[in-house]
């Protein structure tokens, strides 16, 4: 690995990611042990956040406000709750993401500097960790699908191409904001209110048929062309076939995903020797 250039280019980068894949491990089992040493609940508190905001919503929604039927859409409100709860624990690792790897470089400048491995392991390493407590929330899922007498078909395949689609986003997500942020700090301020944007334009409270119904064309290219609009859509699918994407959105989608994981490493390859430098 030769010193913050990133060697050869960005190729040699990826495959070095590859190679420090111990190095990668590591550093997840390191997170996460830090993230809930000092917790006396431990792995435990990654579910309860995403479960207690779901109730919440759903009680203001459904219980006092009594928007069912049009929070729902073609989802029967009896099973508003997985609709809802699938859409939250992914939100949540993009919300986790974004906070974490924001900082990624500038929190680990000793470990940065001193160890001869591609610097992008830091950041992925993040999306990675919060993957982790993501898929400790699928059973909580699966339990809610019980419960509410949702239909188990083949459309669960579709979380693990759901699962890897958002993965390849947020590993450029956090490739691109941890080196930004080495060079602009005002970054990490700005993502808070970036928190609840992702929130509100990706159909995790409402259906995305009422998008449809209710903003022109143009402003619905615009909402779609978000990857996390197609993601949080496959999420639904798998228990709820009727809100499959459609081609159109499911190519969005992917091709989003992947130009943002290009951009993300190509930035990050660009600025790695002026973020040395600053760290």
């Amino acid at each position: 690995m030769q010193d913050g250039s990133g060697g050869g280019g960005v190729t040699s980068n990826v495959i070095g990611v590859w190679r420090a894949r111990n190095v990668l491990k590591y550093l997840v089992r390191r997170d996460l042990a830090l993230k809930y040493q000092q917790s006396v609940m431990g792995y435990l508190w990654s579910l309860i956040e995403p479960i207690g905001i779901g109730l919440i919503y759903y009680f203001v929604f459904i219980v006092v406000i009594g928007r069912g039927e049009r929070l729902a859409g073609t989802i029967p409100t009896s099973q508003y709750i997985l609709y809802l709860m699938s859409g939250i624990f992914a939100f949540m690792w993009t919300n986790g993401v974004i906070s974490e790897a924001t900082g990624a470089l500038t929190g680990q400048k000793s470990l940065i500097t001193t160890m001869s491995v591609p610097r992008e392991v830091f950041p992925i390493g993040r999306v990675f960790a919060r993957s982790a407590e993501f898929l400790a929330g699928l059973p909580i899922l699966f339990a809610i699908a019980i419960w509410v007498g949702a239909d188990f078909s083949w459309y669960l395949l579709v979380l693990p191409v759901a699962f890897l689609l958002q993965a390849t986003f947020l590993i450029g997500v956090a490739l691109l904001l941890s080196s930004l942020n080495v060079m602009l700090r005002d970054i990490e301020r700005f993502m808070r209110m970036l928190h609840r944007l992702i929130f509100y334009s990706t159909p995790i409270l409402y259906p995305l048929q009422a998008v449809e119904e209710h903003l022109p064309t143009w402003a619905q290219m615009i909402y779609k062309a978000n990857p996390l609009v197609g993601v949080v859509e496959l999420y639904h699918a798998a228990w709820f076939p009727q809100v499959y994407p459609s081609p159109g959105l499911l190519t969005t989608c992917v091709l989003g995903s992947f130009i943002t994981l290009v951009a993300g490493w190509l930035v990050f390859y660009r600025l790695e020797p002026a973020v040395l430098k600053e760290l």
